[in-house]
């Protein structure tokens, strides 16, 4: 995901509003699985990926400057929000897009939603930031969840080893940008910073789409849907209610609404896509859905009490 500004005043919600960004972020960025996995269907992925990268990052842009907004990024911050969007656009999206081809949208949600618990490793490991016994317990429980989950689904042949594979690289690739920002801490507008990252992470994928991509491209109102979706819902609406959560409960506790993501994904897949869900899809959801709230809640922490991160 798109990181946040450090140059940006902590806005925070109204109490009686919060649920309401919470819910509609949960819903959009679960609903971004199906989405891709619809766009995948009729174009290829990195002419999917490039082409939803520019019309954000263009639109982004344009908003701003009818909106009167000065570019306020230094030439380095500028350059640590493109290597940003490289890692948290192009790659994380990149592989997931591939591991969507043979794996499905619900399964794709529920390892992506671990990432608030390999951040917390990593950052333990990078960035010297505690390691206490609910991190350890959560991070158990989350890789015992997902392992179940996996192991079950490739064992009936309904989603692929490869897939998960690469989907596994995009939750690294995720986390990877997490740990960069914290580690370069880009400053200015967040507006701009994402028109920034989406417009470097749609540039460094037009030879990947001219050179990688095979097959032909459907026009239909499906892809068009789906497309809209995506530009419009999640790499403009989604990353900005983001942001929102950012300033007003801190990192940890957002990242820990996280945790409504794989049962979401997988209704979603269901609904919409007609995905198989089954008794232990369900089961394994239970200890990940435990472990990533452990790793991202502090003992004696609610996400309201976290605004003073």
């Amino acid at each position: 995901m798109s990181v946040a500004s450090n140059a940006t005043a902590a806005t925070p919600l109204k109490a009686g509003s919060l649920p309401l960004y919470v819910g509609v972020y949960c819903l959009l960025w679960s609903a971004a699985f199906v989405g891709s996995k619809v766009a995948v269907t009729y174009c290829p992925p990195y002419t999917v990926l490039s082409i939803r990268f520019l019309l954000a990052g263009a639109l982004i842009l344009l908003i701003a400057r009818g909106r009167g907004m000065t570019w306020n990024l230094s030439r380095r911050d500028a350059a640590v929000f493109a290597v940003l969007g490289v890692c948290n656009n192009a790659l994380y999206l990149g592989l997931s897009y591939l591991g969507l081809r043979t794996v499905s949208a619900g399964l794709a949600a529920l390892i992506i939603s671990a990432n608030p618990v390999l951040t917390a490793v990593l950052a333990t490991m990078v960035l010297g930031e505690r390691m206490t016994w609910r991190k350890v317990l959560g991070l158990v429980l989350g890789v015992a969840g997902v392992a179940f989950i996996v192991a079950d689904r490739v064992a009936l042949g309904t989603d692929a080893t490869t897939g998960v594979v690469f989907t596994l690289g995009a939750l690294v690739s995720m986390v990877a940008g997490t740990i960069l920002y914290k580690l370069l801490a880009p400053r200015g507008s967040l507006w701009i910073g994402n028109g920034v990252q989406n417009t470097a992470a749609g540039l460094v994928l037009i030879p990947f789409a001219v050179l990688a991509d095979t097959g032909t491209v459907t026009l239909n109102w499906q892809l068009m849907l789906a497309f809209a979706f995506l530009v419009l819902f999640v790499s403009i609406f989604a990353y900005l209610i983001w942001f929102h959560l950012l300033d007003a409960v801190g990192a940890t506790a957002a990242s820990a609404y996280h945790f409504l993501m794989p049962p979401l994904g997988m209704l979603f897949g269901w609904l919409v896509l007609g995905e198989h869900v089954a008794w232990t899809d369900l089961a394994g959801i239970v200890p990940v859905a435990i472990g990533i709230f452990l790793v991202t809640h502090s003992s004696g922490q609610s996400p309201v009490a976290a605004q003073t991160e």
